[in-house]
């Protein structure tokens, strides 16, 4: 039998990355790993059959495998989660009232005497 032997780079100020997922991607995928032993186990107690159990299970860890390595590839390391913050910002900010600005006190920058 083969023994594998798998390497983790980890250079000066660079995230960890294994088999081309970066940063947190790793834990994501090892979250649906552990997801998908308890669906598994879930289905089995509950009584449904073996190759029903596989075929969930695979079918899922297929989808969810490959949509983690394709937004390893769209967002990068921190990609991800700047666009989950863009996507919290809003659009407009609306006022309706000038007390909030009327509260801001301006220093004078000029150097003017």
């Amino acid at each position: 039998m083969n023994n594998s032997i798998y390497n983790i780079n980890k250079g000066i100020n660079k995230s960890i990355e294994f088999r081309g997922l970066r940063a947190q991607y790793i834990w994501y995928f090892a979250g649906l790993v552990m997801g998908l032993l308890i669906v598994f186990a879930a289905l089995y107690i509950i009584g449904a059959g073996t190759i029903i159990c596989l075929a969930v299970t695979g079918s899922a860890a297929a989808y969810g495998s490959l949509k983690i390595f394709s937004l390893s590839r769209k967002y990068g390391e921190h990609g991800l989660m700047k666009a989950a913050a863009k996507k919290r910002l809003p659009k407009v900010l609306k006022s309706y009232s000038r007390r909030i600005f009327q509260q801001f006190t301006f220093k004078n920058t000029s150097h003017e005497k």
